[in-house]
């Protein structure tokens, strides 16, 4: 059993910035898979990036492309998602996942994830 943290959440202006954690502890981190999704009220969940166990491959959604950046740090067993030009449409509770796969590869699909965090409220106001 893996128990994931997030934090960082808040209120920002539209056009700043804000960087959210997540804590991983219980099993071992190793070999997982890391993926942040996010849902607005009235919303689907929806996926916003992902990164493999050694950091080598990420995946980001449209939307947050060249705004956001996730990385990891392993020996903290901690990953972040580091969001900048934030826009009024970012607005949503925001999930860690962890994907216990062999290769530790990533994954869009939130089917694939195997333990969720309880979420961070992010809310950008215009």
């Amino acid at each position: 059993q893996v128990q994931l943290v997030e934090s960082g959440g808040g209120l920002v202006q539209a056009g700043g910035s804000l960087r959210l954690s997540c804590a991983a502890s219980g099993r071992t981190f190793s070999g997982y898979a890391m993926g942040w999704f996010r849902q607005a009220p009235g919303k689907e969940r929806e996926f916003v990036t992902a990164i493999s166990w050694s950091g080598g491959t990420t995946y980001y959604a449209d939307s947050v492309k060249g705004r956001f950046t996730t990385s990891r740090a392993n020996a903290k067993n901690t990953v972040y998602l580091q969001m900048n030009s934030l826009k009024p449409e970012d607005t949503a509770v925001y999930y860690c996942a962890a994907r216990s796969s062999w290769n530790g590869a990533a994954s869009y699909s939130r089917l694939d994830y195997d333990y969720w965090g309880q979420g961070t409220q992010v809310t950008v106001s215009s």
